[in-house]
């Protein structure tokens, strides 16, 4: 008798491999909402050479924050389907923590209007 189910089963799937991975971790969505700000955009569009970053550091992509060796490499990544679902991604904005804090229950209570129930009262008094 065999056995019934292979075992290791994911472990050639390269999607989970790859979510775990932390060598390779790039730069997350709200650090570059902050990078696509003109302010920041330019200091990286026009960074100085740096021997250590592929093509010398004057080929990146803001909105992926990659390095590419040419411009030609950069204008086909530009074109391409990830560049693209990355640009969709960064124009959403990023959450804050004051939402995450609301969303747990945590902080201030959003009761709506201050006064309000009193011109409620009022109003019913009145009828």
């Amino acid at each position: 008798m065999g056995r019934l189910r292979r075992s290791r089963t994911h472990h050639s799937i390269r999607d989970n491999y790859r979510k775990y991975r932390t060598r390779n971790y790039t730069r997350d969505l709200d650090q570059i909402h902050e990078d696509v700000k003109p302010e920041n955009a330019e200091k990286l569009k026009n960074q100085a050479e740096d021997p250590d970053k592929p093509g010398l550091g004057q080929n990146y992509c803001i909105e992926c924050a990659r390095h590419f060796v040419t411009s030609e490499a950069l204008a086909v990544h530009v074109k391409g389907k990830v560049h693209k679902k990355r640009v969709k991604h960064v124009q959403e904005e990023p959450y804050t923590q004051a939402e995450a804090d609301a969303a747990v229950g945590i902080g201030k209570a959003d009761n709506g209007k201050r006064g309000g129930r009193a011109l409620v009262d009022v109003a019913m008094e009145e009828a």
